[in-house]
């Protein structure tokens, strides 16, 4: 018996992609040499990774000022744009102080990597009668040990953590885009 998902996949669904595997190649190196150039200025990386999430504070934040105008009661107008504001100073204030904005952002993301940590390592627990939950458990103890890393070393790590994340996850990205794109071109050469 076949499952359905298989026969998507193995049908003519893949074949633009099949098409387009050395492109796909292609972008995965861009994604790793971007995440060495990130590890090797892990600084100027960071502060790169903050501006951004400056720039989509102020996008929201305009977006939430328009959005505000289409409410019809002052309340609900009031919330919203008091929201949109907000948001376009935090925003601005990201690009007035981007070194005070990554300390703020390493702390979050310590605080969030332990959060989410104990929330696997919980949810391993109340799931061992059914499919593996190890690697649930092994995910949360790395992330829990992660979080803690990362907060036991704030606020001086703030100057790095960010771009070294930024790095490493392009690298990943990149090596699976990568691998995906091979993939395609074994199976396109498979299929010839």
């Amino acid at each position: 018996m076949t499952n359905a998902s298989n026969t998507l996949q193995t049908g003519s669904d893949l074949a633009p992609l099949r098409a387009g595997s050395g492109w796909i190649v292609a972008l995965g190196v861009v994604y790793v040499i971007a995440g060495f150039i990130a590890l090797g200025s892990m600084v100027l990386a960071t502060v790169a990774s903050v501006l951004v999430v400056g720039v989509m504070m102020i996008v929201c934040g305009v977006a939430e000022v328009f959005n505000a105008f289409q409410i019809k009661s002052w309340a609900k107008f009031l919330f919203w744009a008091l929201l949109g504001v907000l948001y376009i100073i935090a925003g601005f204030i990201v690009f007035e102080n981007p070194a005070f904005a990554a300390v703020v952002l390493t702390l979050l993301l310590g605080a969030f990597l332990v959060a989410s940590g104990v929330l696997r390592i919980f949810l391993a627990f109340n799931m061992k009668r059914e499919a593996p939950w190890i690697w649930v458990a092994v995910s949360g103890v790395i992330t829990l040990l992660l979080g803690l890393v990362i907060l036991a070393r704030w606020p001086v790590n703030s100057v790095y953590i960010l771009g070294l994340f930024l790095g490493i996850d392009l690298i990943m990205a990149g090596a699976s885009w990568i691998g995906l794109g091979s993939g395609l071109r074994r199976e396109q050469a498979a299929l010839r």
